[in-house]
């Protein structure tokens, strides 16, 4: 069983602890910022089991049907993430107004909060290890599911200040709308996570340190070749695509072209985890105005 997996399997297992204990902290207290806190553990736990089966499906090998793998299905997940806190966002607000409409005075307060501090911590544990192991293994599921988890701690915060507020000055409409405020930054969570998805589902190039760092390996270790140029990359969950045209001198033997192919792929493989390079050689008399000049 692979790391993200056991990761995305963790990720259940904690998501049904946190629902646990939210639910009960809410039901003690009568709450509705602690009942949308709730709400927004039912969608960690959805979103976990989404993570969970887009993670399988990556890490299928490539077929005939999907010769370049199927790395895309963490994006998958992420827009469905996305989309899913947008929904408990909405479920949020129309529990927010009902309460607004008849603000009431909560029950056991304290004993309500402390459960839903214990659900907290253990959120912000979960979700700093998502995102340490998730970038290290290059996985947008499991970034975007801790990146959730970490607007999941900012609001359980916010939610317990706000509770203890509204039980220390008797204001009791202070609840609801503490639940509305907590529905518009779950929706900007939600938007956050979508668009972040759906940039990796369009093909978006690797960012630019990536790109100079790319163009400093061509350059360097190029040696035998004129230069590169069409440099292309995209990137696809844990995989990295990176194609490029290099001249070679006209008079260059294909053996020779080829072992410098093979010491351009070697040096981009140990600078990109998980890269697929594709270069295609050229004639010198294909060289373009703009490219990457090889340092002999």
């Amino acid at each position: 069983m692979s790391a993200a997996l056991k990761l995305a399997i963790g990720s259940l297992a904690v998501g049904l602890v946190v629902l646990g204990l939210k639910t009960l902290a809410w039901w003690l207290t009568g709450s509705v910022a602690l009942l949308s806190d709730a709400l927004e553990s039912t969608v960690n736990l959805a979103t976990a089991f989404a993570a969970l089966v887009a993670i399988r499906v990556a890490a299928r090998p490539a077929d005939s049907n999907h010769p370049f793998g199927h790395h895309k299905a963490e994006f998958f997940s992420a827009a469905l993430e996305g989309a899913m806190i947008i929904v408990a966002a909405v479920f949020i607000l129309r529990e927010a107004w009902a309460g607004l409409l008849g603000p009431r005075a909560l029950e056991a307060p304290l004993e309500g909060l402390l459960i839903n501090g214990v659900a907290t911590a253990l959120n912000a544990a979960w979700a700093t290890v998502l995102l340490r192991r998730g970038r290290s293994l290059r996985s947008p599921a499991l970034v975007a599911d801790g990146r959730h988890l970490w607007t999941d701690v900012l609001t359980s915060v916010g939610v317990v200040a706000g509770v203890l507020l509204a039980w220390g000055t008797g204001l009791w409409i202070l609840d609801p709308l503490l639940a509305a405020l907590v529905a518009l930054n779950i929706l900007w969570s939600g938007w956050r996570v979508m668009t972040s998805s759906l940039s990796g589902l369009m093909d978006e190039a690797v960012p630019e340190e990536t790109l100079a760092r790319l163009r400093e390996i061509i350059a360097t270790e190029g040696s035998g070749a004129v230069e590169a140029h069409d440099l292309r990359t995209r990137h696809a969950g844990s995989a990295t695509f990176v194609e490029f045209h290099l001249v070679v001198p006209s008079d260059m033997t294909v053996f020779q072209a080829h072992e410098i192919c093979d010491r351009l792929e070697a040096a981009i493989a140990r600078a990109i985890p998980g890269v697929r390079a594709t270069i295609h050689v050229e004639p010198e008399h294909k060289s373009k105005p703009k490219a990457i000049v090889v340092l002999d």
